[in-house]
C-alpha cells in the first residue's frame, strides 16, 4: 500500500515558473544531483547526518547541549562583505550613494563565468521558502538555489521552507530567485549581487550567513525595501517586542539600531524586579515589515522564523533568554569548544576553551576562543519570550517606533519627535559611535540612517521619501521615539544602567502614548521631566538624570550642521520636507 509521501504531488510539478528556472540554473552549473527541500524534520536531520559523516559539523554535548551542533568556517569567510555587496539597477543614481552599484548587464556576465560549471560534483539544493507566516497576506516568497547543506539546514530554521512555500509561490505567481554557490571560497571570486528590478539575488564565493542565507539580509531587507516602496510599505532593519504594562495593555515597539547597541537585549528583554507586574514577549529580533493596515495603523511581521544571532557576551546575567534558547537544537557556527564538547564563547562566566574556533589548541596568543562574530542559529519558538502572536497572519499593531545610536554625549536618554516628518529625519540622522574608541575619548561616528546603512536596496533620499509617504497614509501613525542608553559622565563612566532597566524609559513612551505621561518641549523634541520618569529603587549618581535629559545647544548646533552635511549627499533627490523639519529644530536652538 502506498503511503501518503508517495502520493503527494513532486515539488518539481506543483510551479512550472520556478521548475523551468531550476533547469536553466542546473543547465549552467551543472550538479551531479538535484534535491528540493520538502522543509521536513525528517529531511533536516537526513542532511544533518550528512554532515556530520562528512565531518563538516561536529556533535556538541548531548546531556549538556542536546541537538546541538558546531559549524567551523574558513577563516577567510566570516562576515558580510559589505565591500563585496553591489545593488544592480539599470541607473545607477537609483541604487544611490549608500550603495555599492554595478551596471546589471556587466554585473550578469560576470556572475554567469563564475556560476558555469561550479556545482560539478556537488548537489543542488532547491530551497522554496515563505518570508513571514505561510497565511500572511504580508508575507513574501523566494526559492533559493545553493549548493551548500549548511545553508539548507540553516534557511529550514530561519525561513518557512519547503512544499508549503511552494504552493503559496503556485499560487501567488511570483517569488525571488537567489542563487548561491559557494564556489572555492576564494575572498578574490567573491561577489553579492542584488537586481532589485528583476526580484533577484546572485551569490558567490561565501558560505557566511549574512552572504549565503539569501532570504535573510538580502531578500528581507535589500530586494524587500524595493518591493516595499513598489508596494506602499516598510521593510526595516527592526526588532519587534511586544509590553504588557501592570495595568493590562499590551503594546507593540519596532525598533532601530545600529550594531553593539543592545538590539537583541532590548527584543528579549526581563523586566527587573523593581517593575512588578510587567511582561516582555519577542515577535522578532532582527527584521520587520511594516504595512498600513486598514485602521490607520502601522502593523508588522516577523518575515523570519528563527534566529541568527551573535553569540559572544551571550550570558544569564546579559540575556537570560537568549542563553536559555540556545541550550538545545542550535547550530554554532565558529565558537570554541571545552574539553567535554560544550560550545565555549568569551562572555561566559564558566567553563574553559581548550579548542578555538578554528579547531586549534586554544592559545590566547592568538586571539579570542570564539570569533568575535561567532553566531547561533535555532528556531524562534524556543525562546521563552516568544509571543504568542508571532505568527499572527495580520501581524500586530505597532504603538510606537524608535531609533537608537551609542553616543557618548549630545543625544539625551530619550526623546519624541514632534510629528511623522520630524521622526523620519530623527530616523535618517541616527548616528552611533564605534566600540572600538578609547575610554574618555569620543568615538568615531558613523551615520546609520534607520539603522539601514547596509541593508537598504536603493536610493536612500527615494528611502526617506518613501518613508514620509507611507506616513500619509496613517490616521493613527506611531509616535516615533530616540533612545540613547550609552550616554558618559565627564570621568566616562555610563549614567544609565541598561539592560532590563530600559523598560522604565519604554514605559514612559507608553503613557505619552496613552496621553498619560507629561514631557517638555526642547529643541529636538519632547523630553520627558525628571519627574516623569519611574526611577525608584535606581542607584543613579545626584543629578545624573539631569544630565542624561539634558541637551546642549552648542553640541546640538555642532550636530545639525554634521546633518546637513550627511544629507547634502543626497543631492536634489533629498526630500525637501527633511530640509524644512532641519531647519524648525535649528531656529529653536536658537
Amino acid at each position: 500500500m502506498a503511503t501518503a509521501a508517495h502520493t503527494m504531488t513532486p515539488l518539481p510539478e506543483l510551479c512550472g515558473a520556478v521548475t523551468a528556472w531550476v533547469s536553466s540554473v542546473r543547465e549552467l552549473t551543472q550538479p551531479a544531483a538535484v534535491h528540493w527541500c520538502e522543509g521536513t524534520e525528517a529531511e533536516a536531520r537526513e542532511l544533518t547526518a550528512g554532515l556530520l559523516r562528512a565531518g563538516e559539523l561536529l556533535p556538541l554535548n548531548a546531556a549538556k547541549f542536546p541537538g546541538c551542533h558546531l559549524y567551523r568556517s574558513k577563516p577567510s569567510d566570516v562576515a558580510r562583505v559589505e565591500h563585496l555587496t553591489y545593488i544592480c539597477t539599470r541607473s545607477q543614481e537609483d541604487a544611490g550613494p549608500n550603495n555599492h552599484w554595478m551596471d546589471p548587464q556587466a554585473a550578469r556576465a560576470k556572475m554567469r563565468e563564475l556560476f558555469r560549471g561550479c556545482m560539478r560534483g556537488r548537489t543542488l539544493y532547491v530551497i522554496p521558502y515563505c518570508m513571514g507566516p505561510l497565511g500572511s497576506p504580508l508575507a513574501r516568497c523566494g526559492v533559493e538555489i545553493t549548493d551548500s547543506p549548511y545553508v539548507v539546514i540553516n534557511m529550514l530554521v530561519m525561513t518557512r521552507a519547503g512544499r508549503a512555500a511552494l504552493e503559496r509561490i503556485a499560487r501567488d505567481g511570483s517569488f525571488v530567485r537567489g542563487l548561491h554557490s559557494i564556489g572555492e571560497l576564494d575572498p578574490e571570486r567573491r561577489f553579492i549581487m542584488h537586481f532589485p528590478e528583476e526580484l533577484a539575488i546572485e551569490s558567490y564565493g561565501s558560505g557566511y550567513g549574512g552572504n549565503a542565507l539569501l532570504g535573510k539580509k538580502c531578500h528581507a531587507l535589500r530586494i524587500a525595501s524595493w518591493q516595499a516602496r513598489e508596494e506602499g510599505w516598510l521593510a526595516e532593519h527592526m526588532l519587534i517586542v511586544g509590553l504588557e504594562s501592570p495595568r493590562g495593555e499590551t503594546h507593540y515597539l519596532a525598533c532601530a539600531f545600529p550594531s553593539a547597541c543592545g538590539k537583541t537585549n532590548l527584543a528579549m528583554l526581563i523586566p527587573p524586579a523593581s517593575l512588578p507586574g510587567w511582561r516582555v514577549f519577542t515577535v522578532g529580533d532582527d527584521i520587520a515589515w511594516l504595512h498600513p493596515g486598514a485602521d490607520g495603523r502601522l502593523w508588522a511581521i516577523n518575515p523570519e522564523a528563527g534566529l541568527f544571532g551573535v553569540v559572544p557576551g551571550t550570558n544569564p546575567e546579559t540575556n537570560r533568554n537568549a542563553y536559555d534558547m540556545i541550550r538545545r537544537d542550535t547550530l554554532f557556527t565558529n565558537v570554541a569548544l571545552t574539553a567535554d564538547s560544550q560550545p565555549w564563547w568569551e562572555g561566559l562566566k564558566s567553563g574553559k576553551p581548550v579548542t578555538d574556533w578554528q579547531g586549534r589548541p586554544y592559545d590566547p596568543a592568538r586571539g579570542p576562543a570564539a570569533h568575535p562574530n561567532a553566531r547561533f542559529t535555532v528556531s524562534a519558538k524556543r525562546n521563552p519570550g516568544y509571543s504568542p502572536h508571532a505568527e499572527d497572519a495580520r501581524g500586530v499593531p505597532i504603538t510606537a517606533l524608535v531609533f537608537g545610536g551609542r553616543r557618548r554625549e549630545v543625544a539625551p536618554l530619550v526623546y519624541e519627535a514632534r510629528d511623522w516628518a520630524h521622526g523620519v529625519l530623527v530616523g535618517a540622522s541616527v548616528a552611533s559611535e564605534t566600540t572600538a574608541a578609547m575610554v574618555g575619548q569620543p568615538g568615531v561616528l558613523r551615520r546609520d540612517p534607520m539603522a539601514m546603512q547596509p541593508f537598504c536596496g536603493y536610493n536612500f533620499a527615494d528611502y526617506w521619501q518613501h518613508w514620509l509617504n507611507v506616513g500619509a497614509t496613517l490616521t493613527r501613525a506611531p509616535r516615533i521615539y530616540h533612545v540613547n542608553w550609552f550616554r558618559r559622565d565627564a570621568e566616562g563612566r555610563f549614567l544609565w544602567p541598561g539592560y532590563g532597566e530600559n523598560l522604565r524609559v519604554l514605559a514612559w513612551m507608553l503613557e505619552r502614548c496613552a496621553g498619560r505621561a507629561g514631557a517638555s518641549e526642547s529643541a529636538i523634541g519632547q523630553l520627558p521631566r525628571v519627574e516623569d520618569l519611574n526611577v525608584a529603587g535606581l542607584d543613579l549618581k545626584p543629578g545624573a538624570l539631569a544630565a542624561l535629559l539634558a541637551v546642549d545647544p552648542a553640541l546640538w548646533r555642532q550636530e545639525l550642521a554634521d546633518i546637513r552635511e550627511y544629507l547634502g549627499r543626497y543631492g536634489s533627490r533629498l526630500p525637501a520636507a527633511l530640509l524644512k523639519e532641519l531647519e524648525t529644530s535649528a531656529r529653536r536652538l536658537g
